[in-house]
Formats: structure tokens, sequence, C-alpha cells
């Protein structure tokens, strides 16, 4: 399922964050008072508004409340992005994501309402995107820009069903790694194709990006 997104500050995170997000199939505003910045990623995003986001005006202009997300890529204006996070809540913002460069400045923006924050040093655009575009993600670690591994609670549709019943790489064309148990903290480690999935199995999956989003979007 697409969704869709909006990202203001197009610094090297919010502009990888951005243009990840659009080669992932999702609906990307682009936002930055630079008009040079907004022409950089232009041709790589759905939309790109050059604007002052600190302006309530711009923001409700183009639409924020109608995003599934909003992330506010400002963290080197703290008190930009303190404002901005504030504003997309009070706008109606369902989720809104925020980059943070310190620990006060996390709680700030905890304070004002982020539902997610974020430290670029730790996650970089590219993992952010990822684990935004994927629905019920756990973790993510990605091996090049076609592979990478995942780890997710099991779906639904799985549950009560043996892995040779699914076939996961015939079906879904990715390998299954791991099996963890949440309650008894057990790891299996290739389970065997009788093995039945529990409420309670988390999966650690391989496979293309392509192919992990599809797991990742079935219903938990």
């Amino acid at each position: 399922m697409h969704k869709s997104f909006v990202v203001i500050g197009m610094g090297r995170f919010g502009s990888i964050l951005a243009t990840t997000l659009h080669k992932l199939g999702h609906e990307v505003l682009a936002i930055d008072a630079s008009e040079e910045k907004i022409n950089k990623v232009a041709d790589c995003v759905t939309y790109a508004v050059t604007g002052d986001p600190r302006d309530e005006a711009v923001l409700k202009s183009v639409g924020v409340r109608n995003f599934d997300c909003a992330v506010v890529a400002l963290s080197d204006d703290t008190q930009a992005s303190i404002l901005v996070t504030l504003m997309l809540k009070e706008l109606g913002v369902r989720y809104v994501v925020a980059k943070a460069i310190s620990d006060i400045h996390m709680r700030v923006l905890k304070r004002v309402g982020a539902d997610k924050i974020v430290f670029p040093e730790k996650d970089m655009g590219m993992k952010v995107a990822q684990s935004l575009a994927m629905k019920n993600i756990l973790d993510f670690i990605e091996l090049s820009e076609e592979f990478s591994i995942t780890e997710i609670n099991t779906p639904s549709s799985w549950i009560g069903k043996s892995i040779s019943s699914i076939n996961i790489t015939g079906t879904y064309k990715v390998n299954l790694m791991v099996v963890k148990k949440c309650k008894t903290n057990e790891i299996d480690v290739s389970p065997s194709k009788d093995y039945v999935f529990t409420s309670d199995d988390v999966v650690v999956l391989i496979g293309k990006n392509e192919n992990l989003s599809k797991i990742t979007e079935q219903e938990i």
C-alpha cells in the first residue's frame, strides 16, 4: 500500500529520505526555503515546494494534514524544528517524525508532539525511509541498494501454518533466516520446514527490498 509523505528540510538527511521514499513508490512532497535545494530534488520526488516551513500559511497551503506522515529534517535550526513540529501537530498531521541533534532537543520535540524521533548519526536517511515505508517493521539492515535484512512480527496470514505450506521462498521470493520467540527469547536459526508459526513469533527475512515490502505490508 502506498503512503504519502511530506519531508521538510532538504539537507543531506532530508533529501536522501525524500528521494528514497519516492523510489519506493510513495507520494512525496519536499519543502525547503532554499530554491537551490528544492531544484536538486525536484525531479526525484512527487512535488517540490520552495517556501519557509516556519510560516504556518505555507504548511496550510500545501495541505500537510492530508499526508500520512510528515518528517521534520530541520535539526540544524533547533528552534525551527520545534516550531514546525508543533504546527504540524496543531494542523492535524497524524504522524510526525522529527530529526534531533541532542537529548535535550529530543525531549522538547516529544513535548510538542513528535511521534517518532530520529538521530541521523544513528539512523541514516535511507534506513529511516525503509522503516517508514514498510509497515510493521521492527528492525532493518541495508545490505545494498537492492537487498536487505528485516525483522518483523509474523504476518497474521502465516500464523498456524507451517513454513513448507506457506512456501516463503517460492511465494514471496525471500529467505527466512531466523524465528524468534518473544516470550522466551528462544532463537531458531534456519527452522525446519515443518515449523508452525505462532502469534508470539518474530521472523528475520533476507531478500530484495521490493519483495520484503510486500510482506511487511500484510496485516499483522
